[in-house]
């Protein structure tokens, strides 16, 4: 089950919002110019992007997502040949049906070229501070649907979109995680149940607080041919927190917040595999290059 954003016209109400609430219970450091990539990260080479020190930076993952008033939460940084900049949310987070429509070879969204607003500080009085702004310039769900994709672990869990950051907001921008620093890598090889997982999530539920954000929690292992990470936070992902990015226990990138269970893993969340879901993009997505970028700040979990 897909939780999707939470809109600013009717925020979280209903059932789903009770079901949660039941389940509920650094140095700094001078912007480093990206590597070069190839290899897990993507392929061919990359335009060197001057980032932001990771300490003022404006837009890095974690900031708040607004699409068509729905909010969600960024996940990694990525880049391409030409030296473009992307932030990922899920695709899911620009949506046109309800919370239960999951698949996205069926799901309605809206198109390409949708803008999106960067913002922090959003909470259920307010949207915040715009911080910066975006277009999605991929969709998963749009994606499969145009090529007919028939594999169903796929249409589950293949759910990230890439916002294309405007020229005039990259110099604001740092691809690391806050609190937690990295990623380091790109994990390739999956979890194995008991595997430290860690998290930031930026929901306007919790009313701008970013310190109520990171959270560490544990895999539950790997399913659906690869696709899909099980988890259990100490707070599970709640609407809002959707797309926001997952390490695993050293520090690589391991997926984005796609779903809330119900059964039979109340409480748990699904995590969409983002190497499965940048090798898509990359392969269908008509990108030159595309690689996640590795964070400026080294990886620390320590909560």
């Amino acid at each position: 089950m897909s939780f999707a954003s939470s809109k600013s016209a009717r925020r979280v109400t209903g059932a789903l919002s009770i079901l949660i609430s039941a389940v509920l219970g650094a140095a700094l450091v001078t912007a480093q110019p990206a590597a070069a990539a190839k290899g897990a990260h993507g392929k061919g080479r990359s335009v060197a992007v001057a980032w932001a020190p990771a300490d003022t930076a404006a837009i890095t993952p974690g900031v708040q997502t607004y699409t068509e008033g729905g909010q969600c939460t960024a996940n990694f940084v990525f880049t391409d040949a030409a030296g473009a900049v992307y932030i990922g949310q899920a695709a899911h987070c620009a949506g046109t049906g309800g919370a239960t429509e999951t698949n996205g070879c069926d799901s309605g969204s809206l198109p390409l070229g949708t803008r999106v607003s960067l913002n922090r500080g959003g909470s259920l009085a307010s949207d915040g501070e715009q911080v910066g702004q975006g277009t999605i310039v991929y969709s998963s769900w749009l994606t499969m649907q145009q090529r007919n994709e028939s594999d169903a672990n796929t249409c589950d869990y293949n759910d990230l979109a890439l916002v294309k950051i405007d020229a005039a907001d990259v110099s604001k921008v740092n691809p690391s995680i806050p609190f937690w620093g990295g990623p380091v890598g790109l994990n390739t090889a999956g979890t194995a149940a008991g595997d430290n997982v860690y998290s930031y999530g930026n929901s306007s539920l919790r009313g701008g607080v970013e310190e109520l954000s990171p959270k560490q929690g544990t895999s539950l292992g790997t399913d659906s041919d690869g696709w899909n990470h099980p988890v259990y936070t100490v707070t599970p992902g709640i609407p809002g927190d959707s797309g926001s990015a997952f390490l695993d226990a050293e520090g690589n990138a391991l997926g984005t917040l796609s779903t809330v269970q119900i059964a039979p893993l109340a409480g748990s969340n699904g995590v969409g595999d983002v190497a499965h879901e940048l090798a898509y993009a990359q392969q269908f997505g008509g990108f030159n290059g595309l690689t996640l970028v590795p964070g400026t700040e080294p990886f620390s979990p320590i909560l």
